[in-house]
């Protein structure tokens, strides 16, 4: 596959006003899809982020293999990041990357302390890539519709403050991709959970690598949904099976690209049960 290019303006902007606040912050709040950690991270923001502190959370938990997610967690912890994993639409979840965040700000307070200052109001950035969680995490922990959402790809495209509280504030960016994919496996990986649009990749391309991989790595949950599959058929032949049975047809006969793209948005929104695309052993 040739080298994916995803880079719309706004992304490049917002690269660079994020160089710029970084000396203004205490934490960064890094956001990772537990399904993809390494491919959902943007490796130039990380490198401009790398020297402060850092609290990696893997959202999505409840769409990741759990098992796998907690492999995750030690691998960055093993590498000097507090980290967690998180559903954001659970409160208490939402409760522990605050009581994080406090706690790796109190570093700097205690220096002020020491020099007789007042204590200073937290600042965190939140960085990460579309699609991640980032604004449904600023509302959760300011209670209000602070950042607006949508379940699309760049939809923030302003950096903002928020005051979450008296010792808490929160600065906002929107998801940026990194300029470039020259590892395809990421790009793919970033299309079946929604991150890169799917039309980068041909949709008979992404599901036959989606379900081929399911098929080696979570096969019960591939015949609990698709009980009248024939895994000794090829896998356009099971796509055909698919539309048959859901009545996915045309004149011509089965609507094979629509259950190929009924097939990825399943994977995507979890309707297959927890699936993790990436694991330690394998990439880290």
């Amino acid at each position: 596959m040739k080298q994916i290019h995803w880079f719309p303006g706004h992304m490049k902007k917002a690269q660079i006003e994020v160089q710029d606040k970084i000396k203004l912050v205490d934490v960064i709040v890094e956001l990772l899809d537990a399904r993809i950690p390494l491919s959902s991270r943007n490796q130039v923001l990380y490198k401009l982020t790398k020297d402060k502190t850092r609290l990696v959370v893997l959202t999505k938990k409840d769409l990741a293999d759990s098992k796998i997610t907690e492999t995750w967690i030690n691998y960055f912890k093993s590498q000097g990041f507090a980290a967690v994993f998180a559903d954001l639409n659970n409160p208490n979840d939402v409760k522990n990357i605050v009581r994080h965040v406090e706690e790796l700000g109190s570093i700097k307070n205690a220096k002020y302390a020491a020099k007789g200052m007042k204590p200073q109001p937290v600042r965190a950035m939140i960085v990460g890539i579309p699609n991640v969680g980032k604004s449904t995490l600023i509302n959760k922990i300011s209670g209000r519709k602070a950042a607006s959402v949508e379940n699309k790809p760049g939809h923030t495209k302003a950096q903002q403050w928020i005051k979450v509280s008296e010792k808490f504030e929160l600065l906002d960016t929107p998801g940026i991709l990194q300029p470039n994919y020259n590892d395809s496996k990421n790009a793919i990986n970033l299309a079946l959970v929604g991150s890169m649009n799917e039309n980068i990749l041909p949709n008979d391309q992404l599901a036959t690598i989606a379900f081929l991989y399911l098929l080696q790595n979570y096969k019960k949950q591939l015949t609990d949904r698709f009980n009248y599959l024939d895994f000794d058929a090829c896998v356009e032949e099971n796509f055909k099976l698919i539309a048959r049975k859901r009545g996915y047809l045309t004149k011509g006969g089965e609507d094979i690209e629509k259950a190929y793209k009924v097939f990825l948005n399943e994977v995507k929104n979890g309707v297959l049960g927890p699936i993790s695309f990436e694991r330690v052993e394998q990439n880290a």
